[in-house]
């Protein structure tokens, strides 16, 4: 019998196709995601995948069955999904697998207005509900309702789209600047086009023809050997920065006019300084920004240094969201490169953290790397994996190393942090894999691979 404890993560589905989920199932998820949210209405999409066309289409079937109209938008990003859902005010499902392998895909769900829906916040009900359909022979039977069908129509959301990202970025007087954009011929392909037109940018596109096997490299801008071809574009074509979105568009990698990645923690501090200026021109006396715990030091004295409060939290987007709704906050970052915009129902965008960068950038005359170079205050190791038999044995060896010592302090957030004067390192469980993640920063480099190194030489024993 399938596992849907493997399929059904903490925050999406997500699976390879047919083997761990298929149409019967997709069909299952849509009327457990009706049934759950209680909703009249859903808006569903799909990313270039070779299975999204089919497995959208059965989970609408599966929502109309059971009384929901559905309102399909076809091909979309993630973050258009979450405009059509904000716009509409419908709960959604985006089906995509991000930047997982062409063999696998998934589905994200919210509920109206873009609010997440996680294991907390209904998942955990709707995969019970399909485990509860399916059989020990992996056959599912969706019990019928006793209701109206809903109905299927379609509407096209990419000019709505690309019309509020703009509506909240003044890029009018913006001067001329060259783009290399690189797609992964994933969702960028098909919203970069409309978005940038009418700007003053010549667009330097890479990989823009959708194709959801992935024929040039994965669509995972976080893992550095993606980079390469735009890096190397960059350098060949003059341009003034490169752009990299992953397989669904969610998220945007920067590169600088050097050819040189931009961290996403350095893109956070720059956004998150427009967005307090733009806040506290509008009234507010103390703008809050979110950060998660593995962003830089820079990003909270950044904040801070601009008048606003910044506020840290666990990694991922449901603790994100969760903590803009509680404090208003104006913008959220992640490591990661999700960016989260209180102006676009708390949703990650990457789209409109790229537009920002280009209106810092376009409008005074220096270069990218001369304009980040004051977010970019201390060494960084990024993230290092390394698989382990015990997770809490080589934590708690390493706790146990490094926090008695002087002037350290310690907390367990999210995983281990432990922090001395100038320097930090975060150590955490992945939930999926026999992995522990470290990321460790320092303020100088020779501080940073000193700590980096003896931190694994405990974990990798």
């Amino acid at each position: 019998m399938r596992d849907l404890k493997q399929l059904v993560k903490a925050y999406d589905v997500r699976g390879v196709v047919p083997d761990q989920w298929d149409e019967n199932l997709a069909r299952a998820f849509g009327a457990a995601f009706v049934q759950v949210t209680e909703a009249t209405a859903i808006v569903v999409g799909h990313d270039m995948r070779p299975s999204s066309p089919s497995l959208s289409l059965a989970f609408a079937e599966g929502a109309t069955g059971y009384g929901a109209d559905v309102v399909l938008i076809g091909l979309c990003s993630t973050d258009q999904l979450y405009y059509a859902s904000g716009s509409l005010d419908l709960p959604g499902a985006m089906f995509t697998a991000s930047h997982n392998p062409a063999q696998y895909n998934g589905i994200k769900l919210c509920r109206a207005g873009a609010a997440p829906v996680g294991q907390d916040t209904g998942l955990s009900e709707i995969r019970e509900l399909v485990e509860s359909w399916t059989a020990d022979d992996d056959t599912v039977t969706v019990p019928a309702r006793d209701v109206e069908p809903g109905t299927l129509s379609e509407q096209d959301t990419l000019r709505g789209y690309a019309d509020h990202l703009l509506g909240l970025v003044d890029l009018a007087a913006i001067r001329p600047l060259k783009v290399a954009v690189d797609a992964g011929n994933g969702m960028g392909g098909h919203t970069v086009p409309t978005v940038f037109d009418g700007l003053p940018i010549e667009l330097v596109p890479m990989y823009f023809e959708l194709d959801g096997t992935f024929p040039n490299h994965e669509a995972n801008p976080l893992d550095p050997k993606n980079l390469v071809d735009l890096q190397a574009r960059v350098r060949e074509t003059g341009a003034d920065l490169g752009l990299a979105f992953d397989g669904d568009a969610d998220r945007c990698f920067v590169v600088d006019e050097r050819g040189e990645p931009v961290s996403p923690s350095a893109i956070t501090a720059l956004v998150a300084a427009r967005e307090i200026a733009r806040a506290r021109a509008a009234g507010e006396d103390e703008p809050t920004i979110i950060h998660n715990l593995i962003t830089s030091w820079t990003v909270p004295e950044v904040v801070r240094e601009l008048g606003g409060k910044p506020v840290r939290t666990r990694v991922g987007h449901s603790f994100i969201k969760q903590e803009m709704a509680v404090t208003d906050a104006v913008f959220g970052g992640e490591h990661s490169a999700h960016y989260y915009f209180r102006d676009f129902w708390r949703a990650d965008t990457g789209m409109l953290a790229a537009l920002h960068v280009l209106a810092a950038l376009g409008g005074q005359d220096g270069t990218l790397s001369a304009l980040t170079a004051e977010y970019d205050r201390y060494a960084a190791s990024g993230e290092i994996n390394s698989t382990v038999a015990d997770q809490a044995d080589r934590t708690a060896a390493v706790r146990a190393a490094y926090a008695g010592l002087e002037g350290t302090t310690v907390d367990e957030l999210d995983g281990l942090t432990v922090a001395g004067p100038d320097w930090w390192f975060n150590l955490r469980a992945s939930n999926t894999e026999p992995l522990l993640r470290l990321n460790v920063e320092a303020k100088d480099p020779a501080r940073m691979a000193e700590l980096r190194d003896g931190v694994l030489a405990l974990v990798r024993a």
